[in-house]
C-alpha cells in the first residue's frame, strides 16, 4: 500500500480512522484502494517478467540458427559439400575485403597471401601468383580452384570410411568452440547493458543491437576456425605421418619423427591397415617450424647433459 497506493491519502486516511502502526486495513472504505494496489503491484511484476522474456527471446532467436547449422551438419549425408560452400563463402569475402575494402580502397596482397598461406597449404608467392595485376574475381577463382585442388589430394590419402566422420568434425569443432565462447560474451553484455540506461538509452534496444553484431562475429568465427581445421585434421595417424614424411620440408629442415608428428595439432580418428597405404599424389604443404615440446629457459642446464647452461651451450645457436 505504501509503495502502489496513494501514499499521502493513505496516510491521512487511516490518521482520521484512528488507525495504528501494524494494524490490519479492514475497513470497508480502503478496499478499492487495496484492490487498486493490488492490481498496479501485478502489473508492474508481469512488465518485468516480460521485460526478461524480451532479453531471453535474442538468445533464443540466436540457438536456433546455431542448433540448426549443428543439425545440418550431423544430418548431412555431403559434408564435404557443406565445406565446399564455407570455402566458397569465406574466400570471395576476403579476397574483397584485402584488395578493396582495407584502408579506404588500398589493396593489400601480402596479407591476403599471408592469411591464405596460414589458412591453406598452397605456399603462394607474390612474384609467382602476381595478384596485383587481377581482378577480385580473378583471384577468387584462382584461389578457389588451387584450395580444393589441394583438398582433393588430402582426401586421397584419407580413410574414405571414416572421411565423413572427419569433414562433420571440422565443422563441429568450430561451432561448438566459438558457441562456448559466444556464450560468456553475451552473459558479459548482459550483466553491463542496463548501464546504458544512464545513457537516456533503452537496454533492452542496446542489447539487441549488440547481440546482432556479436552474432555477425560468433558466424565469421566459426567459418575462419572450420577452414583453418580443413587441413589440420586426418581419419589416421599412420598414414598421415607417412604423407608428412614425404612432404619438402621448406622450414621445418628436415622430416619429422612419428614422435614429433604425432605432437602436432590434429584430429585423429582411427587407424587403417599397412596394406591400405599405397602410392597416393604428392601433397605439398609448407610446414613451419615448431617449437620443442619442453621450452628450455637461457640459464637452465642444457638437456645435452654438458653440465652448461643453455645459452652458452646448444643455446647458443639460437
Amino acid at each position: 500500500m505504501r509503495n502502489f497506493a496513494a501514499a499521502d491519502r493513505m496516510t491521512n486516511m487511516m490518521e482520521r480512522f484512528g488507525m495504528e502502526e501494524g494494524e490490519a486495513l479492514e475497513h470497508s472504505l480502503l478496499n478499492r484502494s487495496v484492490e487498486t494496489a493490488q492490481k498496479r503491484v501485478e502489473q508492474h511484476r508481469y512488465r518485468q517478467r516480460k521485460y526478461v522474456l524480451d532479453f531471453d527471446d535474442v538468445m533464443n532467436n540466436q540457438r536456433e540458427v546455431v542448433y540448426g547449422y549443428r543439425n545440418e551438419v550431423l544430418t548431412s549425408e555431403d559434408p564435404r559439400e557443406l565445406l565446399y560452400e564455407l570455402i566458397e563463402k569465406v574466400i570471395p569475402e576476403k579476397v574483397d575485403f584485402y584488395m578493396n575494402q582495407r584502408d579506404e580502397g588500398a589493396s593489400d596482397i601480402l596479407e591476403l597471401i599471408g592469411w591464405v598461406n596460414t589458412t591453406f597449404p598452397l605456399r603462394l608467392q607474390k612474384e609467382e601468383v602476381k595478384f596485383e595485376e587481377k581482378t577480385s574475381e580473378e583471384v577468387t577463382a584462382y584461389l578457389l580452384e588451387n584450395v580444393k585442388k589441394a583438398y582433393e589430394l588430402k582426401v586421397a590419402h584419407e580413410n574414405p570410411q571414416m572421411l565423413d566422420d572427419m569433414e562433420r568434425q571440422i565443422i563441429l569443432v568450430g561451432i561448438d568452440r566459438q558457441w562456448q565462447q559466444h556464450l560468456y560474451n553475451m552473459d558479459s553484455l548482459r550483466d553491463g547493458i542496463s548501464l546504458r540506461a544512464q545513457g537516456q538509452k533503452d537496454p533492452l534496444v542496446e542489447y539487441k543491437n549488440e547481440a546482432y553484431k556479436l552474432f555477425e562475429e560468433l558466424m565469421a568465427n566459426i567459418e575462419e576456425e572450420s577452414l583453418g581445421n580443413l587441413f589440420r585434421s586426418t581419419t589416421n595417424l599412420e598414414a598421415y605421418e607417412q604423407l608428412l614424411q614425404n612432404l619438402p620440408m621448406e622450414l621445418g629442415g628436415s622430416a619429422p619423427s612419428p614422435g614429433q608428428v604425432a605432437q602436432r595439432n590434429m584430429s585423429v580418428s582411427t587407424s587403417v591397415p599397412d596394406e591400405t597405404r599405397v602410392d597416393k599424389p604428392e601433397l605439398k604443404i609448407n610446414l613451419p617450424k615448431r617449437r620443442p615440446t619442453v621450452k628450455v629457459g637461457r640459464n637452465d642446464l642444457c638437456p645435452c647433459g654438458s653440465g652448461e647452461k643453455f645459452k652458452s651451450c646448444c643455446g647458443k645457436e639460437e
